[in-house]
């Protein structure tokens, strides 16, 4: 009921945004941004409750998916974007190359994950599923729940001799990049064949756009099974896998073990702060993990502008990141917050620090 309350508040915010010009308007500054559905829940929490701080500035967000997120920064149509998987290193210089050699910067804001959930009535708790057999489900070979490789994970479970019915994103989705990602790594013969991607022809089963069609489509389909970002499996009350991390362990997707992702792998982070954490090695970790970005110009256009998200995301990455948890979302670590705060300050505005 609170996060429904909250997105309700958002909705209504963003209403009365749309009736506004762009950039100021009274005084208020109106911002735009847009991409990434798994962190919108929050998203709208943070910008409702950053404009109680700060009432001179509206933010406002569309969910539209990760690639929609990566392709409106790029065309300049917003002020942010936003992803669930890092830009490449094509996308950057797209983005760069279009805005005037401007220097594009990925800003991770919380940390998220992809569970397996699915819809098997005889069974309600989760059950174990091996990285062999998540592959084998996405890649077709394995078509039944009571499949050995599926059967040997779980001992004591009675799992039924029924079709397996593989659901999956049909938009460009940072969602399906980091499952993907995971799968890749899992599997070299899917990297070969099928690789990481935002939009990904997977060789069986049924599409569904964004995190809710497919979340949608496994509560409708029994003997289902789909990819969804965790706090939608939650919100939903969907069962969800335990997955095989490297160590071979079945590990819960939780705050814990999705924190626990980010600080066995930051020691690796690049300087640029593009890092994926799949398959992170370390008891623990959760093998399905993600940062979701926010992406932002270095040199911003509009000095009000620039100062505002340069103060938001300092907030956000700072007090922001308790409302996180509140919401069901993996916070960063303390050494993750440093290295984005370091980055987050070289945001300028022609050139000059704001």
């Amino acid at each position: 009921m609170k996060l429904i309350y909250v997105v309700l508040l958002s909705a209504l915010l963003m209403v009365s945004c749309g009736k506004k010009n762009q950039g100021t308007d009274g005084g208020t500054t109106l911002i735009n941004g847009a991409g990434a559905t798994f962190p919108y829940p929050l998203y709208s929490k943070w910008f409702f409750e950053y404009h109680k701080l700060n009432p001179n500035a509206t933010i406002n967000y569309q969910s539209i998916g990760s690639g929609g997120g990566v392709r409106q920064i790029t065309e300049g149509t917003v002020d942010f974007g936003a992803s669930d998987s890092p830009m490449s290193d094509a996308e950057m210089k797209k983005a760069n190359d279009a805005n005037g050699n401007n220097n594009i910067m990925n800003i991770p804001t919380v940390i998220g994950s992809v569970v397996l959930t699915y819809n098997i009535p005889e069974v309600k708790q989760n059950i174990n599923l091996t990285q062999k057999a998540i592959v084998d489900i996405f890649s077709g070979k394995i078509k039944k729940w009571n499949d050995p490789e599926i059967a040997n994970a779980n001992p004591g479970v009675t799992l039924p001799d029924k079709e397996i019915i593989v659901c999956y994103r049909t938009d460009g989705s940072g969602t399906t990049y980091v499952f993907t990602d995971f799968l890749s790594k899992a599997s070299e013969e899917w990297k070969a064949q099928h690789g990481t991607a935002k939009d990904v022809r997977f060789p069986v089963g049924q599409g569904g756009k964004g995190n809710e069609g497919v979340t949608g489509l496994v509560k409708q389909l029994a003997y289902s099974i789909g990819y969804v970002e965790y706090v939608y499996a939650i919100q939903n009350k969907l069962n969800y896998a335990n997955v095989q991390n490297p160590g071979g362990e079945f590990v819960t997707p939780s705050l814990e073990s999705l924190t626990k992702a980010a600080e066995v792998s930051v020691a690796q982070m690049p300087d640029d702060l593009r890092q994926s954490i799949t398959n992170a090695n370390g008891a623990g970790a959760y093998p399905i993990s993600s940062y979701t970005y926010i992406l932002i110009f270095q040199n911003q256009k509009d000095q009000m502008k620039g100062k505002i998200l340069k103060e938001f995301l300092n907030w956000a990455v700072t007090s922001g990141q308790q409302m996180a948890v509140d919401l069901g979302y993996a916070p960063l670590p303390s050494s993750v917050v440093e290295k984005t705060q370091g980055k987050i300050k070289t945001i300028n505005f022609n050139g000059q620090p704001l």
